[in-house]
């Protein structure tokens, strides 16, 4: 009885290690991402290694070959019920929720300007106008409450996994909202087929915000739901314009809010 009682003991680290380990991702598997007490739930795709020569695009740069190391990136879009716990601070106790107004606001939004999802759709719609450097600390407070490396996808990533192993992906009526079947707003996120690899609204939507090559510029990639289909696919990304700021009325311009930026959006990818 006595070495039953010891040989329970003698388990129970292993037990406690095997709990710990289960919240990490594990190598060549999909994962849902549950933030405790809090409404952001993320399903999280493992994307194989593999290499691209990645598309000009917009930006007009020479080709490049890039070696992409495995990595996991949401199924969808970010979206509002998850973007709202971390831009209203639901994760805080009431008493310690602090709502500063740009430029004091570092860490955390700012007010938005008017109503951010436009009326359109809020649980289940994609995240609009936010800011590459929004969606960056997104992440950053996304990696502090799960001990996990998450991050914007480069833009070489993003291609990669837009392709879902082939060499370029378009757009079309099954599968992105576009000029032409959109209505002139973004939808709810999964209404169309995913593509190969298990992702959704690659193309189309919302456009997503990704990081250059050089670590620093953002670039929105996909297309979005106001481009014609012709001009929506894996290659296409834009810089950020000061057309996305005009009725900002803030002097110097936001960090957070674009307020012409219908069609700012982003999701999050996880580093091994």
């Amino acid at each position: 009885m006595r070495w039953m009682f010891f040989s329970i003991i003698a388990l129970i680290p292993t037990a406690i290690a095997l709990a710990e380990d289960a919240k990490t991702p594990q190598p060549d598997k999909d994962y849902t991402e549950v933030i405790k007490d809090t409404a952001v739930k993320i399903d999280m795709v493992r994307i194989p290694g593999g290499a691209i020569k990645t598309s000009p695009g917009s930006m007009k740069e020479a080709p490049t070959d890039i070696a992409i190391k495995p990595f996991w990136i949401a199924k969808t879009e970010t979206t509002w019920e998850q973007y709202d716990t971390y831009h209203l601070q639901l994760d805080l106790p009431k008493d310690q929720r602090k709502f500063v107004k740009w430029p004091a606001a570092k860490t955390r939004p700012s007010p938005p300007y008017d109503a951010p999802d436009r009326g359109w759709g809020h649980n289940g719609w994609p995240v609009i106008h936010t800011s590459h450097f929004a969606a960056k600390m997104y992440c950053e407070w996304l990696s502090q409450k799960t001990n996990k490396k998450y991050r914007l996808p480069t833009v070489a990533e993003w291609e990669y996994a837009c392709r879902a192993g082939g060499n370029t992906a378009k757009a079309a009526d099954d599968s992105a909202w576009t000029e032409e079947n959109s209505e002139e707003q973004t939808h709810q996120v999964k209404q169309k087929k995913p593509n190969a690899w298990g992702l959704y609204d690659m193309l189309g939507n919302a456009g997503e915000w990704c990081t250059g090559l050089d670590g620093k510029t953002g670039y929105l990639c996909g297309g979005y739901y106001i481009h014609p289909a012709k001009k929506v696919t894996s290659s296409q990304r834009e810089p950020f314009t000061p057309d996305w700021q005009l009725k900002d009325p803030n002097d110097p311009k936001g960090m957070w809010w674009l307020s012409d930026g219908t069609m700012c959006g982003f999701r999050v990818v996880c580093e091994e």
